[in-house]
C-alpha cells in the first residue's frame, strides 16, 4: 500500500490475483501534481464531513453553521478545501504484525465554516493478513458535526482494466436511504427488497444498474447511495464482499460505521487521464465509502454526527483482500 500526506489519499494497493500475479486496484494517478490539480477524491481522506449536507446549513442548539456549496445547492466532502487537500504530518512505525503511518493534524475553528477547533489522527496499517486498516480519531472543543471516510475507488482486476461490471457485490443491507434531485435523503429508509438495490445476495454490479424506470437509479446515473448496515451497535461489522471472477480477488470492507455509501464511478467520463494514461470511464471502478448517513445533521432520524467537547471520536474502517 502506497499513500501521502497530501490529502491521506491512497495511491496505490498491490494485489495478488488467483494467479499469484500483482496489480494495482486503485484508481489515481502515477503522480501527486496530478492529485493537486484535478481530481475526483480518487484515494482520499473526507472530511469534515463526508458526503452531502443540504444547502451547506446545519444547527448545533441556538447556533446555525453556513457552510460552502460545492456541490449543487448543498456541500460535499467538507467543502472547496476539505481534508482531502490538507498536508498532514506523518509518522511511520513497524511491528512484529503490522505497518503503517499516523497522519496528524488541527482543523482550525470556522474552516470550510465548521465550528471547533478539531484534532485529527488517522491511522493506516497494513497487517499480515493482507488488512487495510484505517482508524479516524478526533476531538473538539467545541460542538461540532464529524463524517470521515475515505474515496477509494476500486477496481479488483486492475486500475487500468475498465469495466467493473461483472464484478459481483453483496451488501450486508436490507435499507438504504432513497434521495431527492440533488441526492439528498428524503429522511425515508426503504427496504431494498424487490428493487435494483437489493445486493443480500450476491449480484453483478451492473445486473440492474440501468434500469432507469426505477427513479433513485435515474437520479443517481447508478448507484451513488447510502446502505444502512445491519447491525446493533458500534462494533467491527462486515458491511460488503466483492468478488472478481476474472481476477479472482475478493474484498470484504468492514466497519464500525452505521452505513456505506456505493458508488459506481458514474461520473468519471474519460475526463480524467489515470495511471498509465488510462483515460477513466464511468463505471471503470467501484467506491464502498464507509460513513454515518448524508445529511445527518439536519436528519433528527439518522445516527447523530455531533461531536462535543471531552468526547473522542473513534471509527475504523477495514479493507480485507482475498483470493478465490
Amino acid at each position: 500500500v502506497e499513500l501521502t500526506n497530501y490529502g491521506g489519499i491512497i495511491t496505490k494497493i498491490m494485489v495478488a490475483d488467483k494467479k499469484g500475479n500483482f496489480d494495482d486496484v486503485v484508481l489515481g494517478y502515477d503522480s501527486l501534481s496530478h492529485y493537486v490539480k484535478k481530481t475526483p477524491y480518487f484515494g482520499a481522506f473526507l472530511g469534515r464531513y463526508a458526503n452531502r449536507i443540504a444547502n451547506g446549513k446545519f444547527r448545533i442548539e441556538d447556533a446555525e453553521y453556513q457552510l460552502a456549496t460545492n456541490n449543487g445547492p448543498n456541500a460535499l466532502h467538507g467543502g472547496v478545501k476539505g481534508f482531502d487537500k490538507k498536508i498532514w504530518e506523518a509518522a511511520s512505525f513497524k511491528t512484529e504484525n503490522e505497518v503503517g503511518v499516523v497522519l496528524r493534524g488541527i482543523s482550525p475553528d470556522g474552516e470550510e465554516g465548521y465550528p471547533g477547533n478539531l484534532t485529527v489522527d488517522i491511522k493506516y496499517s497494513l497487517n499480515n493478513m493482507d488488512e487495510l486498516k484505517i482508524e479516524y480519531f478526533a476531538e473538539t472543543d467545541k460542538a461540532t458535526v464529524v463524517n470521515f471516510s475515505n474515496h477509494s475507488y476500486f477496481n479488483l482486476e486492475g486500475a487500468d482494466q475498465g469495466s467493473i461490471l461483472n464484478h459481483t457485490l453483496a451488501l450486508n443491507a436490507n435499507r438504504f436511504t432513497p434521495v431527492d434531485n440533488t441526492s439528498i435523503p428524503t429522511g425515508e429508509q426503504r427496504k431494498v427488497e424487490n428493487t435494483p438495490f437489493d445486493f443480500r445476495a450476491p449480484t453483478k454490479i451492473g445486473a440492474r444498474i440501468n434500469q432507469v424506470e426505477n427513479a433513485q437509479i435515474k437520479i443517481g446515473n447508478g448507484y451513488d447511495h447510502n446502505f444502512i448496515i445491519n447491525k446493533n451497535s458500534d462494533k467491527l461489522a462486515l458491511a460488503a464482499t466483492v468478488y472478481s471472477p476474472r481476477s479472482g480477488r475478493v474484498l470484504e470492507v468492514l466497519t464500525t460505521e452505521p452505513g456505506v455509501q456505493f458508488y459506481t464511478a458514474n461520473y468519471l467520463g474519460k475526463k480524467f487521464i489515470g495511471k498509465k494514461g488510462k483515460a477513466y470511464a464511468s463505471r471503470d471502478g467501484f467506491c464502498l465509502e464507509t460513513q454515518h448517513f448524508p445529511d445527518s445533521p439536519n436528519q433528527r432520524a439518522f445516527p447523530s454526527t455531533v461531536l462535543k467537547p471531552g468526547e473522542r471520536f473513534e471509527s475504523t474502517t477495514v479493507f480485507r483482500f482475498l483470493v478465490r
